[in-house]
C-alpha cells in the first residue's frame, strides 16, 4: 500500500497545494519531539501545547478556504439561477442542456472541494493517530474534544462539512428542474424520496453521505439491522450486484428472518408450563428458551461461511433442520421427555440462518436498495418477535389427532413446523442462486479496470473516496500502513482493496478498544432484553396469577413497541442529539428500569413489573439501533464482507448474552422463585452500570 503522505502528495489539486494539511512537516516535527525529548530539551507539556498550536493553525488554513471555495461556489450557483429562469421563461432545447452542463461543472467542481475535504481530515486522523502511537499518548481524545465542544470550533467544520448540504441542494434540485421541465414538473422538494437520474448528483449525495451521518428513519432502521456499508461501488460493480439481484431471493430471505424471530418467541409463554408438564421445575423454561441461543451461537459462524459459496443451500439446510427441530418439541409431549424437548430447541438453534440473511443483502442487493433491504431485515425481525407470542395467545385448545397432542404446549412447535414446510417449497421453487465471485478477483482493482469505469468513477477512485473519513471509521486505523514514506509502488501499481477477515483471531486484531466497549454495550442490551422476556411467564405467573394469554399479551404488546420507538428515535430524536449522547442516555434508562423492577419490600404490583418492564425494552430497542449505528461507523470496513463480518461479531455478541441469561434464570430457580426475581436482576445491573462506566471512558471517541 503507497504512504498517505505520497498519496496526498501526487493526489493534490495543483492550484489547492498549499491550503492541504502540511503532513510532512507535522511527521517530521512529531520524530523532532521524540529526539528532544530524549535529550530533555522539551518537556511533555511544551511538545503538546506546541503540537496543539500548529494543527490549530492547519485546521484554521483549510477551514477558510473551505470557506472561500463554498463561497464561489454559492456565488455561482446564484448567477446561474438568474439565467435558469430566462432560459425556462422561454424554453430553448440547447440552452437547456447549456445549463444542465453549466450545474454538472459546478458539480464537479464540489466533488473536488469534498475530495479535498476528505484529505484533509484523513491527513489530521492520522497524524494525531501518529502522535498517540509514537509517545503513547491518548492526545486524539484530548484535542478532538477540546476542539469539537467549543463554540467557536474549527475542526467542527470539517467534521459537520457545513453549508455544503445547501450548494448540492441547489445543483440538485435546479438539475432536477431543467430535465423535468418538458414533461410534469416534480420538485424534489414535494417528493424528496424522488430517485434523480443524473450521474453527478448520484455521485454528490454518495460522497455526502460518506461524509456525514444521516438520520432518516429508513437509514436508522438499516443501522439497526447491522448490515456495514462498504465503499461506494463502482458502476461496473452496480452492474454485478444487479445481475446478482433477485426480488424473490430477497424476499425468502426475509421472510426467513420473520419466521425465526417467531420460532425463537413463540413458546416463551409456555415454556414454564411445559416444562412443569414434563416433570422439570418451572424455570428450567431458561434452559428450554436458551438452548436455541446456544445452537445459534455455533450456527452463525458455520453459516455465514457457508454463505461464501452459496446461499441456497444453507437456507435449504436451515429449513429443514427447523421442520425437524419444531416437530422434535412438539412430540416431546407426547414421548413424555424433556431430553427430546431439548433436542428440538438446539436444532431450531442450528437451523438459524441470520448470518445467511444478513450476507444475502450485504453481498447481492445493489447499494441504492441495500438501506431499503437492511430496513426490511428490522421490521421483519420486530413483527416476528411480535407475533411470536400473539400466536401462542391463539393456541388455547386441547385435542389429539391420530395419538398426537395438540394444545397449548405442542400447537407452537406444530404450527412452525407446518409453516418451514410451506417455506421450503416456496425456496425450492423461487429461489435463485446467485453468482459467486471469489475473494481473489475482488482484491486487486487494475489500473484498466478503473480507467474503463467512466469518468467520475475514475475520479472518485482517483481522488480517494475509499478512504474513511477522521473519526468516522476510526477503527480503520488498524489496517492502514503507517510506514516511513518510500520511494518504491508506482502508479502503475494495482490499486489494493482491504480484504475480508479470513480468522476469528485477525477479526479479533481489528476490533479497537472503542468497538469493544460497543459490542460490551450490545452484550448488556440483549442479556438485559433476555432476562426480562425469557422470565416473564414465571414471574408473571408467581406473583400475579397470570394465564398463558395474558403473558402473551403482554409480550406481544412489548415487541409492538419496537417499529414506533424506531419511528419516532429515526425521525426526530436522532436529529436533536448526537448518537453518543443517545447512547448514554438509552444506557442510563436501562439501568433505571432495572432498578424500578427490583422486589424491595413493598408488595410487587402489577404496575410496578409493567412499567418498569416497558421502560427497560424500550430504553433497550433505542439502545440496540444507536448502539449498531455507532459500531457500522466504528468498526473497521474489512468487517464488512466475509466470514468473520462485523455482522457475525455482533450477532455471537447477542446470542452469547442470551445464552448466558437464560443460564442465570435456570440457576436462580434452585433457589426458589420467590427469590428468581432480584435474583437474577443483579447481574443485569452489574453489566449494565459496568457498560456505563466504559462508554464513558470511551466518550470522546465516539464523535
Amino acid at each position: 500500500m503507497v504512504a498517505f503522505g505520497k498519496k496526498l502528495k501526487a493526489s493534490r489539486i495543483p492550484e489547492w497545494q498549499g491550503y492541504y494539511i502540511d503532513y510532512k512537516f507535522l511527521k517530521k516535527k512529531v520524530n523532532r519531539y521524540a529526539q528532544q525529548l530524549e535529550v530533555g530539551v522539551q518537556g511533555h507539556h511544551d511538545v503538546l501545547k506546541d503540537f496543539s498550536i500548529m494543527l490549530d493553525r492547519e485546521i484554521e488554513k483549510i477551514v477558510l478556504f473551505l470557506l472561500q471555495q463554498q463561497g464561489q461556489l454559492a456565488s455561482r450557483l446564484s448567477g446561474l439561477g438568474e439565467l435558469h429562469h430566462d432560459v425556462l421563461d422561454q424554453p430553448d432545447g440547447l440552452k437547456i442542456s447549456e445549463m444542465e452542463e453549466a450545474y454538472r461543472a459546478a458539480g464537479n467542481d464540489l466533488l473536488r472541494l469534498l475530495f479535498f475535504l476528505e484529505m484533509n481530515a484523513t491527513g489530521l486522523r492520522k497524524i494525531l493517530k501518529k502522535f498517540d502511537k509514537r509517545f503513547g499518548y491518548k492526545f486524539t481524545n484530548y484535542y478532538v474534544k477540546t476542539r469539537s465542544n467549543h463554540p467557536y470550533s474549527q475542526l467542527r467544520q470539517m467534521l459537520k462539512q457545513v453549508g455544503i448540504g445547501a450548494v448540492v441542494g441547489a445543483i440538485s434540485h435546479n438539475l432536477a428542474d431543467l430535465q423535468n421541465h418538458h414533461g410534469s414538473y416534480v420538485s424534489i422538494y414535494d417528493q424528496p424520496a424522488l430517485s434523480h437520474p443524473d450521474p453527478v448528483v448520484y455521485s454528490i449525495n454518495a460522497a455526502v453521505n460518506k461524509l456525514s451521518n444521516s438520520t432518516n428513519f429508513l437509514e436508522y432502521l438499516g443501522k439497526h439491522a447491522f448490515i456495514l456499508e462498504e465503499d461506494l461501488p463502482t458502476p461496473s460493480e452496480e452492474d454485478i450486484f444487479e445481475q446478482k439481484y433477485h426480488f424473490m431471493s430477497l424476499m425468502l430471505n426475509l421472510v426467513n428472518t420473520f419466521l425465526y424471530m417467531v420460532n425463537t418467541y413463540i413458546i416463551v409463554p409456555t415454556a414454564d408450563d411445559y416444562s412443569l408438564t414434563l416433570g422439570a421445575a418451572a424455570t428450567v423454561c431458561g434452559v428450554v428458551i436458551g438452548s436455541m441461543a446456544v445452537a445459534q451461537v455455533f450456527s452463525s459462524v458455520y453459516f455465514s461461511a457457508w454463505s461464501n459459496k452459496s446461499y441456497f443451500r444453507p437456507l435449504l439446510f436451515s429449513t429443514v433442520v427447523l421442520l425437524v427441530g419444531n416437530t422434535l418439541y412438539a412430540l416431546a409431549y407426547d414421548l413424555n421427555s424433556l431430553p427430546v424437548l431439548l433436542i428440538g430447541r438446539l436444532f431450531c438453534g442450528l437451523g438459524s440462518a441470520r448470518a445467511v440473511n444478513r450476507r444475502y443483502i450485504t453481498d447481492c442487493v445493489p447499494h441504492k436498495l441495500r438501506m431499503k433491504a437492511s430496513a426490511g431485515f428490522v421490521t421483519a425481525s420486530a413483527l416476528g418477535m411480535a407475533c411470536g407470542p400473539a400466536l401462542a395467545c391463539l393456541f388455547q385448545t386441547d385435542f389429539k389427532i391420530f395419538n398426537l397432542t395438540f394444545n397449548e404446549e405442542t400447537l407452537p412447535g406444530w404450527f412452525m413446523a407446518v409453516s418451514w414446510l410451506l417455506y421450503l417449497l416456496w425456496l425450492w421453487m423461487s429461489f435463485r442462486e446467485p453468482p459467486h465471485e471469489t475473494e481473489t478477483q475482488n482484491s486487486l482493482v487494475s489500473p484498466e479496470a478503473i480507467a474503463n469505469a467512466g469518468p467520475l468513477v475514475t475520479y472518485a477512485m482517483e481522488n480517494g473516496f475509499m478512504e474513511p473519513l477522521l473519526l468516522n471509521s476510526k477503527a480503520k486505523q488498524h489496517e492502514e500502513n503507517e510506514e516511513e514514506e518510500s520511494d518504491d509502488g508506482g502508479d502503475d501499481s494495482p490499486v489494493k482493496i482491504h480484504k475480508s477477515v479470513t480468522s476469528i483471531t485477525l477479526a479479533y486484531r481489528l476490533l479497537t478498544p472503542t468497538v469493544k466497549v460497543q459490542l460490551f454495550v450490545y452484550f448488556m442490551l440483549k442479556y438485559a432484553m433476555e432476562i426480562l422476556l425469557a422470565e416473564s411467564s414465571v414471574i408473571t405467573s408467581h406473583y400475579f396469577i397470570w394465564s398463558t394469554s395474558r403473558v402473551a399479551i403482554f409480550l406481544a404488546c412489548l415487541g409492538l413497541t419496537v417499529l414506533p420507538v424506531n419511528i419516532i428515535v429515526g425521525n426526530y430524536i436522532s436529529n436533536w442529539f448526537e448518537e453518543r449522547q443517545l447512547l448514554l442516555a438509552s444506557e442510563i434508562m436501562v439501568c433505571i428500569g432495572i432498578l424500578l423492577s427490583f422486589h424491595v419490600l413493598i408488595p410487587y404490583s402489577v404496575p410496578q413489573y409493567v412499567g418498569s418492564a416497558l421502560i427497560t425494552f424500550v430504553s433497550a430497542e433505542v439502545l440496540e439501533g444507536v448502539n449498531l449505528s455507532l459500531l457500522s461507523r466504528v468498526m473497521s470496513s474489512r468487517l464488512s464482507k466475509g466470514t468473520y463480518n462485523g455482522g457475525l461479531l455482533s450477532t455471537e455478541a447477542g446470542t452469547l448474552a442470551r445464552v448466558i441469561a437464560d443460564g442465570t434464570i435456570t440457576l436462580s430457580g434452585y433457589l426458589g422463585e420467590s427469590w428468581l426475581l432480584n435474583a437474577t436482576l443483579l447481574p443485569s445491573l452489574f453489566i449494565c452500570v459496568t457498560s456505563i462506566v466504559a462508554t464513558c471512558f470511551s466518550y470522546n471517541s465516539l464523535y
